[in-house]
């Protein structure tokens, strides 16, 4: 870390990838890298200073809104929270559009695909109040879910999941929409059926858990061991243990 410290003040080479509809190549600029500098401010530097019409999408500079979701130095990170300090400052940095979904220009790709899966998840379904009105919850099942409302839509484990990414697999919801289903699956108050979904049209079963979406996850949510394997052993519980289903059928379910 020392020697990337000693190299702040310089400048350095930032490959840009500049192109429209999945066409196109990375650019490269000259950028004076300065202390606590972040990638953000480099494309920053590089639209005013070289090419005032490079397309990135970016809003809140402070890693709540998920906009500057991009590929830096091929691995899926926030534009603004990425310290241009951490990264190796003896070649050149590569930012480029999430690879997942299709391209539309420069840095921005269109993520409308995951907006429209989110809609087909049931929304929450409360049990009836007490009789006095109230609703009451214990404070351990409210701790369980309140992690995953920590999502920022990034789309990062979405854009690093291989199924999404390398099988194009459009039937299978993706990490985000897990961790959304597993927040209600787990709710305390809802009374929806959420495993008939999760087998047939989330396809749950696609997912082999190689912790990619969670170690890409800026919020460190546990994607994988608190929300995805806890929905598979429901799922195995409901549709796949032999026990089960004979219990089941004794009891004429």
């Amino acid at each position: 870390m020392s020697g990337n410290h000693e190299q702040m003040g310089k400048t350095v080479k930032v490959r840009v990838f500049r192109g429209e509809g999945g066409q196109g190549a990375l650019k490269e600029h000259d950028v004076p890298v300065t202390p606590g500098m972040v990638v953000l401010d480099a494309v920053h530097h590089i639209q005013a200073a070289d090419s005032g019409d490079l397309a990135a999408r970016w809003n809140c500079k402070a890693g709540k809104c998920g906009s500057c979701a991009a590929e830096v130095n091929g691995k899926p990170k926030l534009m603004c929270m990425t310290r241009m300090d951490t990264l190796p400052q003896d070649q050149p940095v590569t930012i480029e559009p999430l690879q997942t979904f299709p391209h539309l220009r420069d840095l921005v790709t269109d993520v409308s695909w995951n907006f429209q899966v989110n809609k087909t998840i049931p929304p929450l379904n409360p049990k009836p109040r007490e009789a006095d009105g109230t609703y009451r919850m214990a404070q351990m099942d409210i701790d369980r879910v309140q992690e995953f409302h920590k999502c920022i839509e990034c789309f990062l484990c979405q854009d690093v999941c291989h199924i999404l990414r390398n099988h194009k697999a459009e039937d299978f919801a993706g990490p985000r929409f897990l961790v959304r289903n597993a927040a209600l699956c787990m709710h305390p108050l809802d009374t929806e059926d959420r495993l008939p979904d999760l087998k047939d049209k989330f396809n749950l079963g696609y997912c082999n858990i190689t912790k990619c979406c969670t170690e890409v996850c800026p919020e460190e949510i546990h994607i994988t061991d608190n929300a995805i394997i806890p929905l598979k052993e429901r799922l195995a519980g409901r549709f796949y243990d032999p026990l089960a289903a004979l219990g089941r059928v004794l009891k004429g379910d």
